[in-house]
């Protein structure tokens, strides 16, 4: 039998003001790629029917390699946040979830470093 208080069993487990951030970031993120999301799936539909160059002259164009990279960092961002809960509720042991949670960032953001390097070279002519 415990008797001590639920407010004596929650202290000393940390503060609760990174989860807000965290929620923050997530609703963020949502919201940036909800509008992105509808404009790279139209555009995907109509220059899947278009020749290499068209694509390219396309992509050449500020406004879509600016929303192209910003629908890159967003995605990935929101998607590593995902991965990232689920990791700490699912995953017990605390250096197996610390081993995880490290391979997933390092492979999210060399994905996104991929992607986005690939936009900029084709921007930019390399």
């Amino acid at each position: 039998m415990n008797l001590r208080t639920p407010l004596a069993n929650a202290r000393g487990l940390g503060s609760a003001k990174q989860g807000t951030e965290h929620f923050w970031h997530q609703r963020l993120t949502a919201i940036i790629l909800v509008p992105l999301t509808l404009w790279f799936t139209v555009n995907l539909f109509l220059l899947s029917a278009m020749e290499y160059n068209t694509v390219i002259t396309w992509l050449n164009s500020p406004i879509n390699a600016v929303l192209l990279l910003i629908y890159i960092i967003s995605a990935y961002y929101h998607a590593m946040l995902g991965v990232r809960v689920v990791i700490e509720d699912y995953i017990h042991s605390e250096w197996q979830k610390i081993a995880c949670l490290i391979l997933v960032n390092v492979l999210v953001l060399l994905a996104e470093l991929v992607a986005i390097l690939s936009v900029l070279k084709i921007c930019l002519g390399l």
